[in-house]
């Protein structure tokens, strides 16, 4: 393909979608260096992400982490969460003219409209919730839009990718929870969890799922990333897998330099291998559910060429160089996951009363 022919494929895509991430820990970035601040975001900053490449990586929506560890935090995890959406708040009312808080597919169209970037929450592990459905419910009304069922621990009631397995993917109580959440309109995580509790949570949801910063298992053998028998599962569900920039998930070499204690130099890790999981996952589980969930600022390692949040063009002139179209790039970019949130709006914004499944 031509130069000017990728150009004008990738600004179509554009044009079609926004670029909607999965994952990013900014809040986190800003609470562990930064005592939660919410100055000076306009950049340029150290890390990964500020608002100016926010805006060259034509970032049209962001569900931003709002993650706190999950060693032994008990309900301290639920008052830390909430300062972490306190935080997305914060950053929303200090820069007005270029964040807005979102909860709906609507809502991001509004955004985009506005010229501001939409910011949605998303959960990272059950211990935000301490094995409560009552605090699931009231994140629900804060506006979290998903709950990742794990993080690197098992919960009370699903097991993690990088735990020792003791619920056989979930307990009874945990396809209850799936179920709660599927009732509030919460999307349901598959990001950091075994793949037998990936199986289950699709045994039981009713609405599609997502995997909000993974890569592909067949190209590398990271307990982290996700199985083809799982991938393939995704059409009937009608979820979406957000292909991750992480490293260790994506390249062999990486993966086992950092098992090694990193000694010496790092591997490079070249765009090619993230594009080559990127096409991994619409081979397996075809061009609608596929997705982008960086985790920018939530590694200390990018792939080459990459350096932040402005380096979503890098990835869709890649795959533009390898045929892909601008309907494809466009659902890549954001219109495959603005179509789960979609499908699960209605049931967010409408908060029926509780069910049994109250304690």
């Amino acid at each position: 393909m031509a130069a000017d022919d990728i150009v004008s494929t990738i600004a179509r895509a554009l044009e079609l979608a926004p670029i909607v991430d999965g994952h990013n820990d900014w809040p986190w970035e800003r609470r562990l260096g930064h005592e939660s601040s919410v100055e000076g975001l306009e950049g340029p900053l150290p890390g990964h992400t500020d608002i100016v490449r926010l805006r060259r990586g034509y970032v049209g929506a962001q569900l931003w982490s709002v993650f706190v560890e999950d060693e032994g935090r008990g309900t301290d995890a639920v008052a830390e969460t909430l300062e972490q959406i306190d935080l997305v708040h914060r950053m929303v009312e200090a820069y007005p003219d270029d964040l807005v808080l979102a909860r709906s597919a609507a809502d991001v169209e509004a955004a985009r409209a506005s010229g501001r970037i939409a910011s949605l929450l998303g959960a990272e592990g059950a211990h935000s919730i301490a094995d409560s459905p009552a605090v699931l419910r009231m994140l629900a009304a804060l506006g979290v839009r998903y709950l990742t069922l794990t993080h690197n621990r098992n919960s009370a009631w699903a097991d993690s990718a990088t735990d020792e397995p003791v619920h056989g993917g979930l307990t009874e109580r945990g396809r209850g929870y799936i179920r709660e959440l599927n009732r509030l309109g919460m999307l349901v995580d598959l990001s950091h969890v075994a793949p037998t509790t990936m199986h289950a949570a699709l045994d039981v949801t009713t609405a599609p799922v997502i995997f909000s910063h993974s890569s592909c298992r067949a190209l590398n053998d990271h307990p982290r990333n996700v199985p083809d028998d799982v991938l393939t599962r995704l059409d009937g569900n009608g979820g979406v897998i957000m292909l991750t920039f992480v490293p260790q998930f994506l390249h062999a070499a990486y993966m086992e330099w950092d098992r090694a204690g990193r000694p010496g130099a790092a591997p490079e890790v070249p765009l090619s291998v993230l594009a080559d999981h990127v096409e991994h996952a619409r081979a397996v589980a075809g061009v609608r559910h596929i997705g982008l969930g960086g985790d920018f600022d939530g590694v200390d390692a990018l792939p080459e060429g990459i350096t932040g949040v402005d380096g979503y063009p890098l990835l869709l002139d890649e795959l533009a160089r390898r045929g892909w179209t601008a309907a494809d790039l466009a659902g890549l970019a954001g219109a495959n996951v603005l179509r789960v949130l979609r499908a699960t709006d209605d049931a967010f914004a409408g908060h029926r009363p509780p069910t049994a499944f109250v304690r």
